[in-house]
């Protein structure tokens, strides 16, 4: 029978001290170096959005084709003496492009295209060095946090696919009678490019908060903002890819009027090319037009999500999707301006560079409305 205690015992005097609770699973991994694994990623993002300039520079300035081999290694090495400059050009002239295009250019001309090729494939590597020395010095150090050890493999595997698809398409260029890249390939090379981006700042928004507070914050996820912008995020992804096709083939050029194209609403025998799909990678005005026309849907489509957005509770999350629509905003009269001064290199890639800041609040956006961060109670 237990023993009779008094009403007035201090209870649990006579009784050891409780063990503190232990914490969760979520926590009992590897936490590994969450803030210096974010800085390496941070300077593969910094990369990432300078390759994309670049990029669109190399292209705006018919560079692309201006080095006619795939050399991963021995390309990092440029021509050093006047017979490998005049080997280099030599090969260069045995392309349609220059043979229909720039016939007639000189060494000096083409070595100002040269550089520009080659400095977008030497930030390649560059990149590829810095993940690289990055990845598998994590890794040695056993730093890497638990199941991330995948998720940066894959950015690095990405990388490298992107290299072989940049050769795909510069090769597409180098046929008899082509001028240019082909469009669509150009479309893929740019749409990985974002992928990769988003993937990076994705990380980046993770690795900012340790797991147990991620877990935390998800049991307040917004499902309808995030779905929403979810959809936005794919959308922009759509609009990005015209946009490639657009500067594939110089369509940016061909109408530079605005609300309509020329005099009409449509471009003029938008189906003139045979078979017909290929009017929809190869005709300007048709292509200038499905971008135009994705990019007002993709506004209409914005400011749902923007009103969506704006009803959180969270404050964070209301200025992310208020981000968001003013980007949307800027990068609308950016399209605009392109087209009404007939892509202007400096035009067209502040436009490019516009669609990288917005394709990053979209995503931003996305991510606070699935982790919306801890605030007051007056929020």
């Amino acid at each position: 029978m237990a023993e009779k205690r008094s009403i007035f015992e201090e209870v649990g005097t006579e009784k050891a001290a409780q063990p503190k609770p232990a914490g969760g699973m979520i926590e009992t991994g590897r936490a590994g170096a969450r803030g210096a694994i974010r800085i390496w990623l941070m300077i593969l993002f910094a990369l990432v959005v300078v390759m994309i300039a670049v990029g669109g520079l190399t292209r705006l300035t018919d560079s692309g084709l201006s080095i006619t081999e795939w050399a991963p290694l021995s390309g990092a090495v440029p021509p050093l003496s006047a017979a490998d400059w005049q080997a280099e050009f030599d090969a260069y002239r045995q392309i349609p492009e220059y043979q229909l295009q720039n016939r007639g250019m000189s060494l000096a001309e083409f070595k100002v295209i040269y550089w520009w090729e080659w400095g977008h494939r030497q930030l390649g590597r560059v990149m590829g060095l810095v993940w690289a020395i990055g990845f598998f010095g994590f890794l040695l150090a056993r730093k890497i946090p638990t199941g991330w050890t995948p998720r940066l493999l894959g950015l690095g595997a990405l990388g490298g696919l992107q290299g072989a698809i940049g050769w795909w398409m510069v090769s597409s260029g180098l046929g008899a009678g082509m001028l240019d890249v082909a469009s669509y390939r150009l479309a893929i090379h740019l749409g990985l490019a974002f992928v990769i981006l988003g993937l990076i700042a994705w990380y980046v928004f993770l690795l900012g908060r340790s797991e147990g507070a991620l877990l935390q914050a998800r049991r307040g996820r917004e499902a309808k903002a995030f779905s929403m912008s979810t959809g936005l995020m794919h959308f922009a992804m759509l609009q990005i890819l015209l946009g490639a096709l657009v500067a594939g083939i110089d369509a940016g050029r061909a109408f530079p009027t605005w609300p309509l194209m020329g005099d009409n609403f449509l471009p003029p025998e938008p189906f003139n090319i045979t078979p017909v799909w290929r009017n929809f990678f190869e005709d300007a005005g048709l292509v200038q037009f499905m971008h135009r026309m994705s990019g007002y849907l993709l506004v209409i489509f914005g400011v749902v999500v923007w009103m969506r957005g704006r009803r959180s509770g969270n404050g964070a999350v209301r200025f992310a999707f208020n981000a968001v629509l003013a980007m949307l905003a800027v990068q609308t009269v950016l399209g605009i301006v392109t087209v009404l001064y007939s892509a202007q290199a400096h035009i067209a890639i502040t436009h490019q560079f516009g669609a990288v800041v917005l394709w990053v609040l979209i995503l931003r956006a996305r991510f606070l409305a699935g982790y919306p961060p801890a605030q007051s109670v007056r929020g």
